[in-house]
């Protein structure tokens, strides 16, 4: 069957991207929703630009050198693609599909003027829209020029611009292609673009509309500035009218040009608001159609609007579904729990399963559903309470969206019901055998797991898995296990207010706390320097630890003088402290049992910068800092009126806190351990479903809900297309930035610092860790990557406990997410590491080398000259 090289509009719909590139399959779709005027058109098919491409000479060589070019080598991207361009557009068109071609212009009308657009398959997808990476050429004249523009849109798929972006967004060159669109010109009389959801705020019901005069070229090149409109419910409720002196017209042979608007016309509106809230109910018809918000492309021409394009906003916060349609506010997980990267679709069914609340899924992060605790007053104000305590930048998310009037609906408190059966829970003692005995229980709960969990296999193993999980969810909601945390917690905060109150001193808590018994996650950290010690004595394990890329090391390692050793210490603490990783709530990402080589570089750094001895020194060294802490402040109390009875009470609160401030960290190292008995066992499956042909390969389980692996297991089937479609969801969620609040409307809210009491130019976070220290900023935003001297500050987005062993080489720690009691400030309390969290876009802000300062008592970063 011969392959059609041409196709009209009318023939095409979204679901041909392979054929028609993005931007036609789109065009296509338009032109077949009801009410939607689009002007005609064809497509010039990807099959013809193979075709063409398979003429290009040297063709192989050069796409094989550009895929080697480092994405910032642009001298050599600029060259090679030049190169390609100049090939592509000095290749003839073959005869027959010329003769297509012109036969297709030919049927838009004699001597019509044509809009020639490229339109490549990797274009106006859901997950990315490559705006503005090949060409469009407008008000083309005649059969040849129209020829030549279509060969021009093949090479613009080798234009600088569009080569690094692929390169960026990790696209083979070869499994792009490029379609063209060729349509009948408009002649408009205003032209614009509409967002069918509010590009800045992410509101789904706020439509923004810009208008100019004339072609749609004035606005896009930013010649002039639009009017701009907002509309809500059919109305206009803003409107920002520009004096638009400057329009792009036709010319009657052909191009394009800049034309003065007239003096009395200039700040006329572009559009009626009647035609406004007309364009904006014809974008609402296009978005259903589509299924997701749009940014539409239109024209006016005789009071009727055309669309000349329409692709996804690919910026905007994907909203979790409700199932309803009233109001919702949602609080991201990852927040919380210091990992706001996309999870694998296994990773984040995995942490619902195991999970105390509910939650929703959206764009790769987890949120849960507050609506429920805003509307009631009481509820209200201990959520806003407990949130803005580890998050202020939450709290005042929250506040924003309950000044907006009715959102969120005022319902009446829970009458009383009574005390819980039993009567509340008794006062726990200040006793560290409470401690003990949590962590035995939880030890024998996951030893017993690890031992169950063996002789299961295939459908017997998910139905055990489901019981674990309910073992898994005792086991975290333990009364005893919560007042043991908020014992410490309650403790830390009475210390900070009242010492404030009493002695007029800030984060007193944070020296007091200094190296307390008995935190999991600290003594990981210090645990690595004892294995650093093994390895310091001998230059050729330092040598070798230097050249290392393979996980297989460790075998190669014992070859060596001391490598027996040092591989045994390797190995010990890998069967302590294995299981954790960068991201470890999501279960999909690699375990440091699973790839060591991650621990190699923090090892070299300890090796490097620290002497023999080093943990037990450091430990010892923040006890007796603590001590001195705690004796200096109850002298001073003693001092003061009724100071006996506060000194006593403060001395209860101190050893309450070194009691149970340690406790904070095992539950979530408790969760991790299970995760990795999990992960092993999944992965037995995923290992026979690959090994049986049913997944390409073992980790494509990772892309599939853990309902769906189980169904997978149980079917011997799987659909490769679902896989195909997650990973690219996937890595476009990368490019998302999750909010610390989202509503169901789509706002995103990061909240902000209500504070005027830092110096101009400083970075405002939430002081955690008190202190003040200056260094060299030492921007990491992966682990792996780290290369730290002594005195250095770690910058980066997030850190969960697996960055505390990079905690005891640097001097203060700044980042972009965190709270009072999240890892990251309990870890930097516990070290005396003055630090600043929740600081936004530190790690784009601070430049690697930079010097800075460390408020860590005030909570402020200063960027010195």
């Amino acid at each position: 069957m011969t392959e059609q090289y041409v196709l009209g509009l009318q023939e095409i719909d979204e679901t041909q991207v392979a054929v028609v590139g993005g931007k036609g399959a789109q065009l296509g779709g338009l032109s077949r929703i009801d009410g939607i005027s689009v002007p005609g058109g064809f497509c010039v098919t990807t099959g013809a630009f193979r075709r063409v491409m398979a003429e290009v000479p040297s063709t192989d060589e050069l796409l094989d050198r550009l895929s080697r070019a480092d994405p910032d080598d642009r001298g050599t991207i600029r060259t090679l693609s030049a190169h390609i361009r100049r090939a592509v557009e000095e290749t003839a068109v073959p005869d027959d599909l010329a003769v297509a071609i012109t036969r297709a212009v030919s049927g838009l009308g004699e001597d019509v003027a044509c809009a020639v657009r490229s339109s490549a398959t990797a274009e106006d997808l859901p997950t990315a829209s490559f705006a503005g990476q090949q060409d469009t050429y407008l008000n083309v004249v005649g059969p040849e020029a129209i020829l030549r523009h279509v060969s021009r849109c093949w090479a613009s798929l080798f234009t600088e611009r569009a080569v690094i972006y692929r390169q960026r967004n990790g696209i083979d060159h070869r499994t792009v292609h490029m379609a063209v669109v060729v349509q009948r010109m408009v002649l408009p009389d205003a032209s614009g673009i509409l967002f069918t959801a509010d590009p800045v705020t992410g509101n789904r019901n706020v439509a923004t509309v810009d208008a100019g005069f004339g072609l749609g070229e004035a606005l896009v090149s930013g010649l002039v500035n639009p009017d701009v409109y907002k509309v809500r419910d059919d109305e206009v409720v803003a409107r920002t009218i520009a004096a638009k002196q400057r329009a792009v017209h036709t010319l009657p042979a052909g191009g394009t040009r800049e034309v003065t608007v007239d003096s009395q016309r200039q700040e006329q509106p572009a559009l009626t608001d009647a035609q406004v809230v007309r364009l904006v109910r014809l974008g609402r018809r296009i978005e259903a159609h589509f299924g997701r918000p749009q940014d539409i492309e239109w024209c006016l021409v005789d009071d009727g609007f055309q669309i000349v394009q329409s692709r996804p906003i690919t910026t905007l916060f994907p909203v979790p579904e409700s199932g309803d349609q009233e109001n919702h506010v949602y609080v991201s997980v990852g927040h919380g729990q210091m990992m706001t990267d996309p999870m694998k679709p296994l990773g984040h069914s995995m942490w619902r399963l195991t999970a105390m609340v509910p939650m929703h899924e959206a764009g790769g992060r987890l949120f849960v559903d507050v609506t429920r605790r805003l509307a009631a007053p009481t509820s209200r104000a201990g959520l806003l309470d407990v949130l803005g305590k580890g998050d202020p930048l939450i709290r005042d998310a929250l506040e924003t969206v309950l000044d907006r009037d009715g959102f969120v609906p005022t319902l009446p408190d829970a009458g009383p019901g009574g005390p819980p059966a039993g009567g509340p829970p008794a006062p726990l003692e200040t006793d560290p055998a409470v401690v003990t005995r949590l962590i035995e229980r939880s030890e024998r709960s996951v030893a017993a797991l690890e031992r169950d969990i063996r002789t299961k296999s295939g459908p017997e193993l998910f139905d055990f898995l489901m019981e674990a999980f309910e073992e898994h969810k005792r086991v975290l909601s333990d009364p005893l296990s919560i007042q043991a945390i908020m014992a410490g917690m309650e403790a830390t905060w009475w210390l900070n207010d009242k010492l404030l109150e009493w002695l007029g001193e800030k984060n007193a808590a944070d020296t007091l706390t200094l190296s307390a018994p008995g935190n999991i996650t600290s003594e990981m950290g210090l645990a690595l320097l004892d294995v650093a010690d093994v390895i310091r004595p001998h230059p050729e394990l330092v040598t070798f630890l230097q050249g290392v890329e393979d996980d297989g090391f460790l075998d190669e390692l014992a070859k060596l003088p001391g490598g027996t050793e040092a591989r045994d210490a390797i190995e010990a603490y890998l069967d302590r402290y294995g299981m954790r990783c960068v991201g470890e709530i999501d279960i999909t990402r690699p375990r440091w049992s699973e790839r060591p080589t991650t621990l190699v570089p923090v090892i070299l750094d300890n090796v490097r910068n620290f002497e023999p001895g080093a943990a037990e020194l450091r430990f010892e060294q923040g006890r007796q800092r603590a001590q001195e802490k705690e004796q200096d402040v109850l002298s001073r109390l003693r001092a003061l009126p009724d100071g006996e009875q506060k000194a006593d009470e403060t001395k209860r609160m101190i050893d309450r806190v070194r009691t149970f401030i340690g406790y904070r960290e095992y539950p979530k190292y408790g969760i991790i351990s299970r995760y990795f008995i999990y992960k092993q066992a999944l992965l037995n499956e995923a290992g026979s479903l690959a090994q049986a042909g049913v997944l390409a390969c073992t980790e494509d389980a990772f892309y599939l809900t853990f309902q769906e692996l189980r169904d997978a297991v149980s079917s011997r089937q799987v659909d490769d297309r679902l896989i195909r479609e997650r990973k690219d969801a996937f890595r476009s969620y990368h490019a998302l930035t999750p909010p610390r609040v989202l509503t169901s409307e789509g706002d995103a809210l990061t909240g902000a610092y209500r504070r005027d009491d830092v110096p101009a130019g400083a970075l405002v976070g939430l002081p955690v860790s008190a202190g003040t220290v200056e260094g060299r900023a030492r921007v990491v935003l992966d682990m792996a990557d780290a290369d730290l001297e002594a005195g250095d500050i770690l910058v980066t987005a997030f850190t969960d406990p697996s960055w505390s062993p990079l905690f005891v080489g640097i001097a203060g720690l700044v980042t972009e997410v965190g709270g009072l009691m999240t890892h990251g400030a309990v870890i930097a309390r516990e070290y005396g590491l003055p630090a600043v969290v929740g600081v936004e876009q530190a790690t784009r802000l601070i430049r690697d080398g930079q010097r800075i300062r460390v408020h860590g008592t005030d909570g402020y970063v200063e960027i010195l000259p």
